[in-house]
């Protein structure tokens, strides 16, 4: 699976002072760090996430009440948010579905011919959810998928959220 190990590795010496640096700190005040979801089948949803976003897989965990994977942005570490799947042992392959039919997770796209890429492999499997449409602002060019437990997934262009917390914030 891409991606699977990479904030596994050792914090090494070839990271530069400032990744260092960041690495290295601690949580020093409350933050939103992650959502999660229930899931009826853990590998579908992590072979959906993997490849119909841009998340790879950062840590997995077992026990003897289920298993779980938690999946985030490549390289994302100052600011990290994490998607955590989780696979209850006693409702393995039943499906999950918690966010529907308006209730989504929202994944912004830098253009909008990644939204019309996205779908257009969402509707050959099958999970196209609503088609690309241009709505009004704040919303933008959108389009929404289902993964494999029927939870909801918007894929957007120019909605700007980044943007918008990020000038907000002074980043």
């Amino acid at each position: 699976m891409r991606g699977e190990n990479h904030l596994r590795q050792p914090y090494g010496t070839r990271a530069g002072p400032r990744r260092r640096q960041v690495l290295e700190k601690r949580l020093t005040g409350a933050r939103w760090t992650h959502v999660a979801l229930p899931s009826g089948d853990l590998d579908a949803a992590i072979e959906f996430y993997t490849t119909m976003t841009p998340l790879v897989v950062v840590s997995r965990h077992e026990d003897d009440q289920g298993r779980n994977a938690w999946l985030s942005n490549e390289g994302q570490v100052e600011t990290p948010f994490v998607l955590v799947l989780v696979e209850f042992a006693a409702d393995s392959g039943r499906r999950q579905p918690q966010l529907f039919p308006f209730a989504h997770l929202g994944m912004e796209m830098p253009e909008r011919e990644d939204v019309d890429r996205v779908a257009a492999e969402a509707r050959e499997r099958g999970c196209l959810h609503w088609e690309p449409m241009d709505l009004p602002p704040p919303v933008g060019y959108v389009c929404a998928l289902l993964d494999p437990d029927g939870n909801v997934v918007e894929i957007s262009h120019n909605q700007r959220v980044f943007e918008e917390v990020r000038t907000l914030w002074g980043g």
